[in-house]
């Protein structure tokens, strides 16, 4: 009865703000040999041999990377044998890590398991640690 308006096409703001918002995720059972990189947010959850370079990394406590890590932010819980260089890194009390670590802002919950140098990367501002219970 009513005529439709044509809907405009989405700006491009709104097209990269939709693409931005993107994650993937690697389920249990997923193992992946190769690298890997995204412009994306990753969530992983299965095995991964190969480096990753992504947005932002959060791992699962079940999940194992055997490669070097690069994001901006990076949340570990499982095993890494491998360095990570992040922005901001939290390492959650179940992840195991056998690996440098560079960093601009760090937390480490107690119990997390470390074996490799810690150092603060560059910034502008002095690096921050901060030990949470």
């Amino acid at each position: 009865m009513f005529p439709k308006k044509p809907q405009p096409a989405p700006s491009r703001s709104t097209t990269d703000a939709m693409t931005n918002a993107s994650f993937s995720v690697l389920a249990t059972g997923t193992r992946i040999k190769g690298d890997i990189t995204a412009d994306t947010d990753l969530h992983i959850d299965g095995r991964i041999e190969g480096d990753i370079d992504c947005a932002a990394l959060v791992q699962g406590e079940a999940s194992e990377i055997r490669g070097t890590i690069k994001a901006r932010t990076a949340r570990v819980a499982g095993l890494v044998e491998g360095s990570i260089g992040a922005g901001e890194l939290i390492i959650l009390k179940s992840a195991r890590i056998t690996g440098d670590v560079s960093y601009d802002t760090l937390t480490i919950e107690q119990g997390a398991r470390v074996e490799g140098k810690l150092t603060p990367r560059q910034a502008a501002d002095a690096p921050r640690l901060v030990v949470a219970n």
